[in-house]
């Protein structure tokens, strides 16, 4: 999953936190992402990644929904078996863990919280949806700040909204509308 880690770390590094919470973020996040890829699902259906904080509780949040039913649990294994150990790995790294049922939705979101005493308080920019975004903007994606200079309202091919932010430098960024991005006004920081 180096696409899912590189997402992580692009977050959670701006965010401040420790190596050692990264890295534990980072294949927490992996194994999440893992589980719901391998959950049988109608094609059209997408696996969705939220990363959260909470300043106040020192917590990092990683979710990974997905249309699937049925829920995760925590298997007994064999000195024989090599696979299904992510859930072991996901409940030796959080804090805490667990499913909810999917918010407007069908499926399942499977949760993960870890304690990060050093998040940063007081974040550069400030997280707004997507479809928020205007040109002009400076978004952090991929562990730098970019400036806007183009947006405009897509949707996928399954029919949800999506946002393409086209940047200065590198290849455009699309997400989908509500999907969380962090900006500032000005190119300082």
């Amino acid at each position: 999953m180096p696409r899912t880690r590189a997402l992580a770390h692009a977050v959670l590094s701006g965010w401040g936190v420790s190596q050692d919470v990264l890295e534990s973020a980072e294949l927490v996040l992996s194994e999440l992402v893992t589980n719901a890829l391998r959950v049988r699902v109608p094609s059209d259906r997408q696996v969705g990644v939220r990363i959260a904080r909470s300043l106040e509780d020192g917590l990092l949040r990683l979710e990974v929904s997905d249309a699937g039913s049925g829920w995760p649990e925590v298997r007994t294994l064999g000195d024989e078996e090599t696979g299904g150990r992510g859930l072991l790995l996901v409940e030796a790294l959080a804090h805490c863990w667990g499913v909810e049922e999917r918010v407007g939705g069908i499926g399942k979101t499977v949760w993960a919280e870890l304690k990060a005493p050093d998040i940063v308080a007081n974040p550069v920019g400030r997280e707004i949806a997507a479809v928020m975004v205007r040109p002009g903007q400076w978004v952090r994606v991929w562990g730098e700040w970019r400036h806007v200079v183009s947006v405009r309202s897509e949707r996928y091919a399954g029919g949800g909204p999506a946002v393409v932010l086209g940047l200065d430098d590198g290849p455009a960024l699309r997400v989908h509308a509500a999907e969380p991005l962090t900006v500032r006004q000005n190119g300082d920081g």
